[in-house]
């Protein structure tokens, strides 16, 4: 039976992140609408203070967010998603230089500019260059590190009926990445992280199908990423809300970890790296 490798490491502008132990990152809001209220900051302060309690709490990346995909966010426009991300990310270039950042969008002009501005971060593309066809080649030119998510349509679409149905879930997304793959290498973009894209186009059932069988995308030997945090698969299963579904979250966590996630992309970040600590400890004593 092939073994399959996954690649460990992430080159951030000559410095490597290092993955070969699982890592959480911090999403740092700087909406108005995100689905969970709590993840939302606003204001120098605010923005400082929760960048600070992501690194003391354990964070390896903080991922900073100006564009709600939640399926009934409102669109905005490009001129209005930098404005509200150059603000966030100088301040942390500032006071966290050694901090990794991500940076949540799906335009390319977007990370043109900010490149121009701060220098490198990752690209963080919810539909994999799929709404933005100059996106890949944009990453290419500049060498940054790209998340690839998998999602069918765009925001406001993706939970159509049409876009939620599979073949079989899994092998469906394996296969879209294996040709996403390639379209990446031809771009020359080199550093490659895989997210399933766990509530992006998928039935409630749908995403239990697909973290279930989370360990068959160890085929691709990239890095693969899970962001499950406190989202719709959990507080409408237990028919609560986001606010009351942070065990549900820690409990898909260590499902994720044991399934191969390399990166856990959540809102609590202390309680994702002590699972992180906990699966480690496990791990050590496994067969």
């Amino acid at each position: 039976m092939k073994i399959f490798k996954k690649k460990q490491t992430i080159n951030y502008e000559g410095r490597l992140l290092d993955l070969s132990t699982p890592v959480a990152m911090g999403i740092l809001n700087v909406t108005p609408d995100s689905f969970y209220a709590q993840s939302r900051v606003s204001g120098e302060k605010e923005i400082i203070t929760r960048a600070e309690n992501i690194i003391s709490e354990g964070g390896t990346i903080i991922d900073v967010g100006a564009y709600s995909s939640r399926p009934d966010a409102a669109n905005i426009t490009a001129e209005e998603e930098y404005r509200r991300l150059k603000p966030a990310i100088s301040l942390i270039k500032k006071h966290f230089p050694e901090t990794f950042i991500s940076v949540d969008t799906f335009r390319s002009d977007i990370v043109q500019q900010l490149y121009a501005e701060f220098g490198c971060f990752i690209v963080n593309d919810i539909s994999s260059g799929e709404i933005d066809k100059r996106m890949i080649s944009s990453v290419g030119k500049l060498g940054l590190p790209y998340i690839a998510m998998h999602m069918r349509g765009i925001p406001a679409t993706m939970q159509n009926e049409q876009n939620c149905v599979y073949n079989n879930i899994v092998t469906d997304i394996i296969s879209y990445f294996v040709d996403k793959k390639k379209e990446l290498a031809e771009a020359g973009v080199t550093d490659v992280i895989i997210d399933p894209g766990f509530g992006f186009g998928k039935t409630l059932s749908g995403n239990y199908e697909l973290l279930a069988g989370t360990d068959a995308f160890r085929i691709l030997e990239q890095p693969i990423l899970v962001g499950i945090s406190r989202k719709s698969m959990f507080y409408k299963l237990l028919d609560t809300v986001p606010e009351k579904s942070l065990p549900a979250t820690i409990a898909g966590n260590m499902v994720a970890l044991q399934k191969g996630a390399d990166i856990l992309r959540v809102h609590d970040v202390k309680e994702a790296c002590d699972t992180i600590k906990i699966y480690t400890e496990i791990q050590k004593f496994s067969k």
